[in-house]
């Protein structure tokens, strides 16, 4: 693969990563108040789904995610998403990429924009993770094994990793106001 490398009067990229339910999309929502463009690697596989009209069921978005990845290589959604970012880049002095998941996305980040990329963790407990997964009521959530099944695939991707190496992390065991206080914190440092 070719590494492209950016011109050096563009902006920032940032991934946020983080178990399912950890608030990677609260994270994302505080950015994007901010005016911070959000691309989100969720949706990515979201729109396969529908694009193959399967029906949503809260399995068939970690098989479609799956079965991208034994296709196309574990970095497919990576690689399908610098582009647009770059797009971004352009007009904008950072971007987020919402649901960073896997070891092989983080390689062709870090490759693409080099210092310019930064990592972000988003950490909860499984319990408060699985609590606000059955408050949000989406398709792709099921019950509490569905959610053990895809911590396991998604650590299998390396988001254990990821996560480990972040080069932020910001607690989520707390209530919604105050995880959003500490994003917006963590912007303005960020950002400055």
């Amino acid at each position: 693969m070719c590494v492209q490398l950016r011109p050096s009067n563009m902006g920032k990229v940032v991934a946020v990563c983080g178990m399912p339910g950890s608030g990677k999309g609260e994270f994302a929502a505080v950015l994007e108040l901010q005016g911070v463009p959000v691309l989100s690697m969720g949706d990515m596989v979201r729109a396969e789904v529908k694009r193959q009209n399967l029906a949503e069921t809260p399995g068939i978005f970690g098989e479609i995610a799956a079965q991208l990845r034994a296709e196309h290589g574990e970095d497919v959604l990576a690689v399908r998403l610098a582009d647009a970012v770059d797009e971004l880049l352009e007009s904008n002095p950072i971007v987020l990429i919402e649901g960073m998941r896997g070891t092989a996305e983080r390689i062709v980040f870090s490759q693409r924009w080099s210092e310019a990329f930064a990592s972000v963790a988003v950490e909860a407990s499984p319990d408060v993770r699985f609590t606000r997964i059955q408050n949000r009521g989406r398709s792709e959530d099921g019950d509490r094994a569905s959610f053990e099944i895809r911590d396991t695939r998604e650590i299998g991707w390396g988001l254990d990793q990821i996560i480990l190496e972040a080069d932020h992390h910001i607690d989520n065991n707390l209530d919604l106001a105050t995880f959003q206080d500490n994003c917006q914190t963590w912007y303005v440092e960020f950002s400055a």
